[in-house]
């Protein structure tokens, strides 16, 4: 536990770090999942081997990166590669975990980082997939990570930029997607999420300390799933976590 004030984008990069096993490699993107790369690697997994889109695999994360094209994401790595490199890994399934972020995600898991609204006169045109949509294809498990409110949490995405379980528990495998992947986890500023595996659907695993199921509830476009054996509250960042993000992960709070 921990007496330190602590924000919701910290509660995210901690708990995203947790889901992290030692000894795996993990896609990693830019932002919240660099921190908890970072993070994990100087906690519970050292032998994490992160992997970036542009080619960087194994780099000792001794300094942020800002994006994932950058040195940093080289530095001291196991292989520098490329593009390409990296997503025929992913293909070939030695990826274990992807972490992804939305603009939009939806009771399956499905991603929108494309546009909001008609995909012919969209309200607002989004960075697109980059590495998103083969993350999320191949990758064995993926982590959703995202603010909680109905504008990220829609019934229905605008546009599938990245598959969850589309529209049902046979659907990936239905579309030709590797089986036993899939997304395993939503992260956000509120819960953590899983998703229920005779239908598919997103499910209410665990609050954050001080907030409740009927926040998360009103916060949420869709009807979550309630386990039977009731919802759970996520540890909170400990001292040691906060004292490593802070002072040695992203010293110049460029995220937090």
């Amino acid at each position: 536990m921990t007496g330190q004030p602590y924000s919701a984008t910290e509660m995210m990069i901690c708990l995203a770090a947790r889901q992290m096993c030692d000894g795996t490699t993990a896609f990693i993107g830019t932002g919240i999942p660099m921190l908890a790369a970072s993070l994990a690697v100087r906690t519970i997994a050292p032998n994490l081997v992160p992997i970036f889109e542009f080619g960087g695999t194994g780099a000792l994360l001794e300094q942020l990166p800002r994006a994932v094209g950058e040195s940093r994401t080289f530095h001291k790595a196991l292989a520098a590669s490329g593009i390409c490199d990296i997503m025929e890994t992913a293909a070939r399934g030695f990826i274990d975990y992807g972490f992804l972020g939305g603009a939009q995600v939806d009771p399956y898991g499905n991603l929108n980082t494309t546009i909001i609204g008609d995909h012919a006169h969209p309200k607002v045109r989004l960075p697109g997939s980059g590495g998103a949509n083969d993350v999320g294809s191949l990758c064995w498990v993926t982590i959703i990570i995202i603010p909680h409110d109905r504008r990220h949490f829609v019934p229905r995405v605008d546009f599938i930029t990245t598959p969850g379980y589309l529209s049902g528990p046979a659907a990936r495998k239905a579309a030709g997607l590797p089986e036993r992947t899939g997304p395993i986890r939503v992260i956000s500023t509120l819960a953590m999420m899983g998703f229920d595996r005779q239908t598919a659907r997103m499910t209410l695993l665990a609050t954050h300390p001080g907030v409740t199921v009927e926040q998360v509830m009103d916060n949420t476009g869709f009807d979550l799933i309630i386990p039977p054996e009731g919802v759970g509250i996520n540890a909170p960042p400990t001292a040691e976590e906060l004292r490593i993000l802070r002072q040695e992960v992203d010293p110049e709070r460029l995220y937090i």
